[in-house]
C-alpha cells in the first residue's frame, strides 16, 4: 500500500465533529454517525443504526459550557481513528457533568463518521459536596 492512499486525520476536524455530537440535533447525528454504531453509556450499551442514534438527539443544545481535554488519539488503520478525552459540560437543567469519553471514527467516501462512542461518568465536585 502506498503512503499516498493513507488517510491522515486532522485532529482539530475530529474534535469539531465530536463537539457537534454534544450540541447538535438529530440531523447532525444522521449526517455524522456511521450506518451502524456501538454506544456505551451508564444506562445503555448496544449497537444502534444511524436513525435510532439520531433520535437520541431530539433536543438540540442539550449541553452547554462544553470543555474537551484530549487525552489520546491513535490511528490503528488508515481509515480508523480512536480518540479519548475528558469532557466537562452542563446539562440543560444546570447540573454539571464530567466523563471520560472514547470515540471511534471510520473514514467513508463522504468523510469521517462516528462508529463507536462510550462515556464513563466522573464524580463532579458538586456531587462530592452533596
Amino acid at each position: 500500500m502506498s503512503d499516498s492512499k493513507r488517510i491522515t486525520a486532522n485532529k482539530a476536524e475530529l474534535l469539531e465533529i465530536e463537539k457537534g455530537f454534544w450540541t447538535g440535533d438529530a440531523a447532525y447525528y444522521a449526517a455524522n454517525a456511521d450506518t451502524e454504531c456501538l454506544v456505551a453509556f451508564p444506562q445503555l450499551a448496544k449497537a444502534m443504526d444511524n436513525a435510532d442514534l439520531a433520535r437520541t438527539a431530539a433536543h438540540p443544545n442539550r449541553w452547554r459550557d462544553l470543555d474537551i481535554e484530549l487525552k489520546g488519539i491513535i490511528e490503528p488503520g488508515s481509515d480508523i481513528i480512536m480518540l479519548t478525552y475528558e469532557a466537562r459540560a452542563t446539562r440543560e437543567n444546570g447540573e454539571p457533568y464530567a466523563a471520560l469519553v472514547s470515540t471511534g471514527y471510520v473514514h467513508r467516501a463522504n468523510g469521517w463518521k462516528m462508529m463507536f462512542h462510550a462515556q464513563t461518568p466522573i464524580e463532579t465536585a458538586a456531587r462530592k459536596r452533596a
